[in-house]
Formats: C-alpha cells, sequence, structure tokens
C-alpha cells in the first residue's frame, strides 16, 4: 500500500476538528498514513506516493530514493526546505497552499495598531507598578509602508483604508511592474525605493517572499525614533543584529517579527520592544482547516492522476515520471 507522508501538525490538538478527522480518513483510503519526520532521509522514502510537508528538509538524496513519489503539498507557502530544484530534476511536484492570507493580513493589522497604542510598553509599565501616561498615536494621522505588494500585502491594504481616513497615508514599495496600478486600487502612493518607504512611514509592515536579508541598519537608520517595524513574513529579511542596534540607538521603537526567539533572534530574548510570536501569524483555527483541506485536496489529485493546485515548479510536467501518471 502507498504511503502518505503527514506534517506534525495534523497531529496538534489545538487544531482538532471533525473536518480534520474527516480528510483524514479520506487519506487513509488512498494509504497509509506516516508522520513527517523531524530529520528526513532515504529510509523514509520506500513506497512513499505523497507528503504534506512542514519543516523537515528535504534533500536530493531523498528525492533520488522516493522513486514512486509524485508530490510534496506544502502546509503553507514557505519553500525553502522542500528543494525546489531537487524535487523537479527527480520528477517530483512541488505545491503550496496560500489559503491562509487573511490570518497573516489581520495579525498585521493587528501588530500596526497594537504598536501604535504602544500596547507592549504600557503593559510591562503596568505589570511594574508604573502607570504612566504616555504617548500614543492615531492612524488617521500616521503614514502605513507596505514593503511588498503581492497576496498578502494587498490584503492587508484592503482592510487598512477605513482606519487611516482621509488624513492617514498608505504607501507601497514592490518592484512588481504594475505597481502604480495595484497602488491606486487602494488608494495608496509608490515609494520610490525602500530608503524612501522606511524614511516616510510611521510604520513599515514586510510582506515579502523568499528568505534573503533585505533589511539591513542602513535601512533602519531611515526610520523615525517613534516608527515601527512589523515583519510577518520571514525572519531572515531582516538582519537581528542590525535591527536590535537601531533600537538600542533610537533609530525606531518596536520590531515585531513573526518568528520565536531562537537562533539569530536570540539576541532580542527579553527585550522590551522587540516583539517575536512563534510563526503563528497564519495560523488561525479557520486557516488551519483551509491548509488541511488544500493539502488534502493536492495529494488526492495526484495520486488519482490529476494536476493539482498551485504548482510551484510548473517544468516539472514535462519530467518523463509525472507524464507516467498525469492523466488530465
Amino acid at each position: 500500500m502507498p504511503k502518505i507522508m503527514l506534517t506534525a501538525a495534523f497531529a496538534n490538538p489545538e487544531f482538532a476538528s471533525s473536518d480534520r478527522e474527516k480528510g483524514l480518513d479520506h487519506l487513509r483510503s488512498l494509504g497509509e498514513l506516516v508522520d513527517e519526520p523531524a530529520i528526513l532521509t532515504p529510509e523514509h522514502a520506500p513506497d512513499l506516493i505523497a507528503s504534506i510537508a512542514a519543516s523537515s528538509v528535504y534533500t536530493d538524496e531523498f528525492y533520488e530514493a522516493a522513486t514512486d513519489l509524485r508530490i510534496v503539498a506544502r502546509w503553507g507557502v514557505g519553500f525553502d526546505q522542500v528543494n525546489v530544484e531537487g524535487a523537479t530534476r527527480n520528477g517530483v511536484i512541488i505545491t503550496i497552499t496560500p489559503v491562509h492570507m487573511d490570518a497573516v493580513a489581520e495579525y498585521a493589522v493587528a501588530q500596526w495598531m497594537a504598536t501604535l497604542k504602544r500596547v507592549y510598553t504600557l503593559n510591562r509599565l503596568s505589570h511594574q507598578g508604573d502607570f504612566s501616561i504616555i504617548r500614543t498615536y492615531e492612524a488617521q494621522h500616521t503614514t502605513l509602508g507596505l514593503y511588498g505588494c503581492g497576496r498578502i500585502g494587498q490584503e492587508v491594504a484592503k482592510r487598512v483604508g477605513p482606519l487611516l481616513g482621509e488624513k492617514g497615508r498608505l504607501l507601497i514599495y514592490d518592484t512588481r511592474p504594475d505597481i502604480a496600478e495595484v497602488a491606486a486600487q487602494y488608494g495608496a502612493e509608490v515609494a520610490a525605493s525602500p530608503a524612501a518607504l522606511f524614511a516616510e512611514s510611521d510604520t513599515v509592515s514586510l510582506h515579502v517572499s523568499g528568505d534573503e536579508t533585505i533589511v539591513d541598519y542602513d535601512l533602519l537608520s531611515q526610520m523615525q525614533p517613534h516608527a515601527s517595524l512589523i515583519n510577518p513574513s520571514r525572519g531572515n529579511l531582516v538582519n537581528d543584529a542590525d535591527v536590535h542596534r537601531a533600537i538600542q540607538e533610537e533609530k525606531l521603537y518596536y520590531y515585531v517579527v513573526d518568528d520565536p526567539v531562537n537562533d539569530t533572534r536570540a539576541i532580542h530574548k527579553d527585550h522590551p520592544r522587540i516583539i517575536c510570536t512563534n510563526h503563528n501569524a497564519g495560523i488561525t483555527v479557520e486557516s488551519t482547516m483551509r491548509l488541511d483541506g488544500k493539502g488534502i485536496e493536492q495529494v488526492t489529485a495526484a495520486i488519482q492522476g490529476r494536476k493539482p493546485e498551485f504548482i510551484l515548479n510548473p517544468e516539472v510536467l514535462a519530467h518523463p515520471k509525472v507524464k507516467s501518471w498525469l492523466t488530465e
């Protein structure tokens, strides 16, 4: 019987539901369910036909051994761990599940409000017995900068208009060729450069794919001392040492990142103005149901010989291995 590998997310009791159980029952009708291991090796490859993946690293050696594997469906949109090039060489489809944009957009808006209202500072002061009244800000008198205007950036743009009102300003930087037209849909202006975006914004929210560092000390130094940087995307987009230094030097006030305090972010531990969350922005009760459903739908399609949605490596469809099973 073929095997279907599942991320540990499916076993998280926080998100147990009848819909999830129905989905798992459906997968059991297609194959034997096995857990995605923390460390994936070629020994896990025999009889594996599909995987709904999260954080394991998919190596060339694994793909070479996984001769029956048709699809690796990412439970989410990050794909740095699944080795797209190796998958393509070995005839494995990689898909993503971009169904959690609403959750991430709401997180960004919530953090924008929390930083303007200095919620984290006021909470700390109150718990310390300091009941001072401090300076906070209204959204309608500020400029919100969006670095990136893809799916999630546009979901943020949709939501912030009523909060910015007539006096507030939405500023967007993106390299896409149609950015002027996209920005106009949301009543936004286009920033000429990242430096301009950071210099003119009271809050900057990052909505960029990939894992390369794009925010360093020079860019952070363009910000205003009261301004905040929100990063719901990837921790590595921002140089952790640089943002730590910039806050120490009062170049900006808050940094919010949706990544845990580990690895390079261990430097932020217990910092009162650096807020770290556990890469939870896109994970809600509702988005988890959508992520489950889309991943199950994608692997079902591949197992049944159909082309799944949201293929990241469409060139793989010409691979002899894929052509041998793809019937639609």
